[in-house]
């Protein structure tokens, strides 16, 4: 099979970021700046079958997994089959799928299929929100929030100011990151794997910040950097995606005024925010719930079943490491 699969490099972000685009889809997994924030983590591999598909495969230890095919719909099944092959033949495994989008599950009938198994990845779905009420904050079931901006501005009156980072800027970012990771190691011990590999990521992006389509901007107070967000637009669903959020905890409001004016000043044209998934994490949930999601983006794992050993393929792996994390909290 003429397919070859090889590391995306920050030089391909402008060329593999429409493929996203061409088919409906409101998965933040499904984007070009979350390849390359977790392409060390999940060990990412692509192919670009020029102006038609992108395809994307993954690993861990032993085991594989793809992507659903990032094509215009009309060709989905087609690279939805050639994606099979590849992992039957050339893998010599059944094709699993993780963090599937439902829009592709649905027009491909996945559910309906009896050649596989399909299972919703219920702690991993995104949180969808209306732009303008995240902007603006408005009536009773944002009172808190509104509450907390306002007293956040009262408070540092003349002493904070939002900016938009530029490339320039990335030592602050990092800067910032190294006392923000080293607080949050010695408090919690939630995803410390994936936490320090999301930290490597964001140094990926930044290193090559003119490469890497990104927008991204900060709280500063004092002149020092105290919040920032990174964040990638999808034109066809008119949707922000929030693929980062850091503020620091020790100052109250910091998080809702970098949620608030970083769509304010990055994406005045979103309207929809994608705040991404709660990884089954009972106190980021809630933060997320108290936002007002007005819907969410379901994914689900997607294992062929029409191939010998299949069985040995039935765990879910994201659903493992969520359970590994509640385990973690509790011995705590």
């Amino acid at each position: 099979m003429d397919l070859t699969f090889t590391r995306p490099l920050a030089e391909q972000s402008s060329e593999i970021a429409p493929y996203f685009s061409l088919r409906p889809n409101k998965s933040c997994d499904s984007g070009a700046l979350d390849t390359y924030l977790w392409a060390e983590y999940y060990n990412t591999k692509i192919c670009i079958i020029k102006d038609r598909a992108l395809l994307t495969i993954m690993q861990n230890g032993e085991e594989y997994f793809a992507a659903m095919p990032y094509c215009r719909e009309e060709d989905l099944r087609e690279y939805f089959e050639l994606t099979k092959r590849y992992f039957n033949e050339v893998l010599k495994k059944p094709l699993k799928i993780y963090l599937a989008d439902e829009e592709a599950v649905t027009a491909l009938s996945l559910m309906e299929d009896e050649n596989f198994i399909v299972k919703e990845e219920f702690d991993f779905k995104d949180y969808l929100y209306d732009a303008e009420e995240l902007r603006s904050l408005p009536g009773k079931k944002f009172h808190k929030k509104k509450n907390l901006v306002n007293k956040f501005m009262r408070e540092y009156e003349g002493r904070w100011e939002y900016r938009t980072i530029r490339c320039e800027d990335k030592l602050l970012v990092w800067d910032f990151l190294d006392r923000w990771y080293e607080e949050r190691a010695e408090t919690e011990t939630e995803g410390e794997v994936s936490l320090e590999y999301e930290v490597k990521g964001i140094h990926e992006v930044l290193q090559n910040c003119f490469l890497i389509e990104h927008r991204i901007g900060g709280i500063f107070i004092d002149g020092r950097l105290e919040a920032f967000s990174i964040g990638a637009y999808n034109p066809r669903e008119r949707m922000a995606c929030i693929d980062i959020e850091k503020g620091n905890p020790r100052i109250p409001g910091i998080y809702q005024i970098i949620n608030q004016q970083f769509l304010l000043h990055e994406f005045p044209e979103a309207k929809i925010v994608n705040r991404e998934d709660d990884v089954g994490l009972p106190g980021l949930r809630k933060a997320k719930e108290s936002y007002n999601p007005i819907g969410f983006e379901r994914k689900y794992m997607v294992l062929q079943k029409d191939f010998a050993g299949y069985e040995k393929e039935l765990t879910d792996q994201y659903e493992a490491e969520v359970r590994q994390y509640g385990s973690d909290a509790q011995d705590t």
